[in-house]
């Protein structure tokens, strides 16, 4: 089992947190910051390419997965957009890379997490089914090929969720880069 994708224990763990503190200073709460957090899966096949999804909604290509809502999981983001946009039920592997990406236009500032999704079998594949609002295609690619089709941050948190896949650890970034190589 990874993380509460069952709320086993998660209950328990809400009812030992207490009661809510009440706010000290009364709308500080209201005041802090919100930063966007999304959680996608790394697939790939046995030629060792990765799967990659267009986006209806931009101009860029992306890994499968999507935004938390409130009270949701970075993990249980990437579960549940999984399989609304591409009706695949997959549980999640191990964390490969955390990625904090800096405000930019109109999109606040965010925490990208990447999860180990494996290897897709054919008949996992011959299951997908694209949520049509969502995703126009699918396809393997190498990360060069990747590279022509994804903003540059996004490039870079790919070569280290692909690197991360024969370490032990998961890769702390900001905005795509090593930040432990400094």
């Amino acid at each position: 089992m990874v993380g509460y994708g069952s709320n086993v224990g998660f209950d328990d763990d809400m009812r030992a947190e207490g009661e809510p503190e009440q706010e000290f200073n009364p709308g500080i709460a209201s005041r802090l910051p919100r930063k966007r957090v999304a959680g996608g899966l790394l697939f790939h096949d046995d030629a060792g390419r990765i799967l990659m999804v267009e986006p209806v909604y931009k101009p860029t290509w992306d890994i499968p997965g999507g935004l938390a809502e409130d009270d949701e999981s970075p993990l249980a983001a990437c579960r549940r957009e999984v399989r609304e946009e591409m009706r695949l039920d997959i549980e999640p592997g191990r964390l490969l890379v955390v990625d904090w990406i800096p405000r930019h236009g109109v999109w606040r500032d965010g925490v990208m997490f990447i999860f180990d999704g494996g290897t897709l079998t054919a008949g996992q594949l011959d299951a997908v089914s694209l949520q049509a609002d969502e995703l126009s295609s699918y396809k393997f690619v190498t990360l060069d090929e990747a590279a022509d089709h994804v903003r540059p941050s996004l490039e870079r948190r790919l070569r280290a969720a692909v690197a991360a896949l024969d370490s032990t650890v998961p890769a702390y970034l900001e905005f795509g880069r090593d930040v432990s190589e400094s």
